[in-house]
């Protein structure tokens, strides 16, 4: 199946003609190609999706919506093992992971066809003003045209995150998938057509995130962008939209702690510790990727870790006993072993991994790495290395671990593993971060909100309070009273 953009409803090349590789991670080979785009396809997108909100969509219900949403999830659901099959190819996870974030597409878009419905009983609230001459009423309308930035590591969850509550919303939009992983996200657009999405509401255009990313940050044409992504890029979108005075969303990175007691139970902890930080091959944004240990258990939990870790199976995605598969590109691969190097040169003690495994030359692993004794300006307790990287640290009381936890640039996610449901509690309090896991590490529910503070970004999604991300709040107020309003009277 060739694969092209799909603007106003139709799948066409690059205007250039310009391709871009698509290469499975775990072997380095290319297997396809999608189209270089720029800013001139992403003007025709725009232009579409002005054009479909101009047609009706606009004055869509949010019951006409839902049916549609709906009918995108079946055909997700009924693409669900070719889809996690493209996945793994296209960015490197486990099958296993992959077939989970299927189910997961396929709930985003049934919960939003459930909230779209919910829209149209909420038109027309009124609001209880101190003037009784007065009615207040609220509307909540769509935002317009919206531009969606999607990252590499969980392709079409991202995508069905924000395209769902942006379709739920009555958005039309202009969809940018990542150039390392556009395959799936193609896939979507296949299926919202045939679900029998009106040509324009949703296209989908492929490219660099210099040349295509940048031209829908940029577009004076779109009322507002949601991105996820690095922080760099992050800081870019943030500076095109404030030339414009556009609204923006931004889901950035991470670099989370996780505060182990010496009241848990070890076994417990290592499931969490490794869930957190290897899922995904760590490529995870809120991966708790900072273990803080009691000392009074340090020892004997580094020991069932080392155990633990050396013992994950890494291998291709596509292989069902596979946990750790290829990172997503050889740059990707080569930014992660440096970092690792420069941190045990800083002077951290590496556990276990640090390497390339054995019989693994080709395509693009790295073995799941502990490294001890990380000091607070280590390149490895500070930056987001998103691989396979875990630090461990340990400390003393309470205090203690929540100061060196917030000690970060960023406050997307933390956790917190005690059998004190009070101190756990307490902690979370405590904790700078837009989300907190307690006695776990890394479960994301659609129904409640995701996103983080500080360097990691602002606004949130999921849940009711994504989707009002993309409505706007209206006000309409009608004077009732029989008599004149008189502040200008002119008699």
């Amino acid at each position: 199946m060739q694969n092209l953009n799909f603007i106003n409803g139709l799948w066409c090349q690059s205007l250039s003609g310009e391709t871009l590789p698509v290469i499975d991670p775990a072997t380095g080979e290319i297997f396809d190609e999608i189209p270089r785009s720029g800013a001139e396809e992403v003007d025709a997108a725009v232009e579409a999706a002005h054009a479909a909100l101009r047609a009706g969509w606009l004055r869509t219900s949010g019951a006409y919506r839902a049916g549609l949403l709906r009918a995108i999830a079946s055909g997700i659901q009924s693409q669900a093992d070719a889809l996690a099959e493209l996945e793994v190819r296209d960015c490197g996870k486990t099958i296993t992971e992959a077939r989970y974030d299927m189910g997961d597409a396929v709930a985003c878009f049934e919960y939003y066809a459930t909230l779209a419905e919910g829209l149209d009983g909420q038109q027309g609230t009124p609001v209880q003003v101190s003037d009784p001459r007065f009615d207040v009423k609220l509307r909540h309308e769509p935002a317009g045209v919206v531009g969606l930035i999607v990252p590499w590591n969980f392709p079409l969850v991202n995508a069905a995150w924000k395209v769902a509550p942006a379709l739920a919303a009555g958005c039309a939009v202009v969809l940018k998938p990542s150039e390392l992983a556009s395959l799936t996200t193609l896939r979507l657009a296949r299926i919202a057509e045939g679900a029998g999405l009106p040509a324009g509401v949703l296209n989908v255009v492929c490219g660099l995130g210099s040349e295509c990313g940048a031209a829908v940050a940029a577009h004076p044409g779109i009322a507002k962008v949601s991105f996820t992504g690095g922080t760099e890029s992050g800081r870019k979108v943030m500076q095109a939209r404030a030339n414009l005075v556009g609204d923006l969303a931004l889901e950035l990175g991470g670099k989370s702690a996780m505060i182990v007691f010496d009241d848990i139970d070890l076994d417990h902890a290592i499931e969490w510790i490794l869930m957190g930080s290897m899922y995904n091959q760590g490529q995870v944004c809120a991966a708790t990727s900072r273990v803080l240990v009691q000392d009074t258990i340090f020892d004997a939990l580094v020991e069932k870790l080392q155990r633990a870790a050396s013992g994950l199976r890494v291998g291709p995605g596509l292989e069902a006993s596979t946990q750790v598969g290829p990172l997503i590109s050889v740059a990707q691969r080569d930014r992660v072993a440096r970092l690792v190097r420069q941190g045990v040169a800083q002077g951290a003690r590496l556990l276990c991994g640090g390497d390339v495994p054995a019989n693994l030359e080709t395509g693009y692993f790295y073995s799941p790495t502990v490294v001890l004794d990380v000091a607070r300006d280590n390149v490895l307790w500070r930056e987001e290395v998103f691989g396979p990287v875990l630090c461990v640290s340990r400390f003393s009381n309470e205090d203690q671990a929540i100061e060196l936890a917030n000690d970060s640039q960023y406050g997307l996610a933390a956790a917190v593993l005690s059998n004190d449901a009070e101190r756990r509690e307490r902690v979370a309090r405590q904790l700078v971060a837009g989300i907190v896991w307690a006695n776990c590490s890394g479960p994301a529910f659609i129904q409640a909100p995701w996103g983080g503070v500080k360097q990691s970004g602002f606004r949130r999604g999921l849940g009711q309070w994504g989707m009002h991300e993309f409505l706007e709040l209206k006000q309409i107020t009608t004077y009732n009273s029989p008599d004149a309003w008189g502040h200008f009277n002119a008699s």
